[in-house]
């Protein structure tokens, strides 16, 4: 056998090689356009949180450093608007995305966004919402959850509503003689409003909820890598996912999704990253809180 040639692998997620390495093998859950995309997500909503946040609460002491580190409220309302063009063209990737994902594997729109992989929330959702509140009272066992759970659905559609409402009044914001053309003046005063409330919800929500659930779950604690490498331990497919990994496992697909794992150099390096937007995420609760109990006005 060549050097280097690949023997029977000892176990589904881990390769041995004549050298007697053991390669570990990880289930592939997004795909390398997914996580850049979240990736850019990461970056433009910390961008769009911090300088919004400056603006919002301008008159305290921490926005007023912040803004200074960022070049004064002028530069940090073009960095706004800059990190709002990536989120624009986050979404617009995506759904470009989602017709291509279409096209290739559901054919029609209906199996996308119907079929058993849908992210659209369901009735086993509703039902798997109920058993886990009864798990965690002990009423229950833990759900048999599948590849798509309802806070994670839940999590995906924000970004939705989010593009929606707090994109459209910015953009009338952004561009107030235009959107007046067709617009009464007034309706400039309720888009800032709903625009600053939204946005200060959102990121409230985002750094809390599912901070929490992404990350600080028992079982994840202290971070989830897997939206950033886009693979996860077999093993934490069996526990997460386990109707997902029975289905593959039935259907003999599961092979298909394994590829090896990153080194721990590169887990080191998105770990890194991931805690520097924990610490950015966490540190904005905090502002959030200190100006909504002390100098809100």
């Amino acid at each position: 056998m060549p050097k280097g040639d690949v023997l029977e692998s000892p176990s589904p997620n881990t390769v041995a090689t004549t050298h007697h390495r053991v390669v570990e093998r990880h289930f592939v859950r997004f795909t390398r356009l997914q996580r850049i995309l979240h990736i850019c997500m990461i970056v433009s909503f910390l961008s769009l949180a911090l300088t919004g946040l400056t603006l919002k609460f301008s008159y305290t002491k921490w926005a007023a450093v912040l803004s200074h580190l960022l070049g004064g409220f002028e530069s940090a309302g073009y960095i706004h608007r800059s990190a709002a063009l990536v989120m624009f063209s986050i979404f617009a990737t995506h759904l470009v995305d989602l017709y291509r994902l279409k096209r290739k594997e559901y054919g029609t729109w209906r199996a996308l966004i119907f079929g058993p992989g849908s992210m659209l929330p369901n009735r086993r959702d509703w039902t798997e919402f109920v058993a886990t509140v009864k798990w965690f009272i002990g009423m229950g066992p833990r759900p048999a959850y599948g590849r798509w759970t309802y806070w994670e659905k839940f999590d995906y559609f924000a970004v939705f509503w989010g593009i929606a409402i707090i994109g459209s009044t910015g953009l009338t914001l952004w561009f107030p003689l235009f959107f007046t053309r067709f617009l009464p003046g007034s309706f400039l005063n309720v888009a800032t409003i709903v625009h600053s409330d939204e946005a200060l919800l959102a990121t409230g929500f985002i750094f809390t909820v599912h901070f929490f659930n992404t990350h600080l779950r028992p079982e994840k604690f202290p971070m989830d890598i897997t939206v950033f490498t886009g693979r996860m331990p077999l093993e934490e497919l069996k526990r997460d996912k386990p109707r997902e990994y029975e289905a593959l496992l039935a259907s003999g697909e599961l092979d298909d999704h394994m590829e090896e794992a990153y080194p721990p150099i590169v887990t080191r390096a998105i770990r890194a990253f991931g805690w520097a937007a924990l610490a950015v995420g966490f540190s904005i609760v905090v502002w959030i809180i200190y100006a909504m109990l002390f100098a809100y006005r």
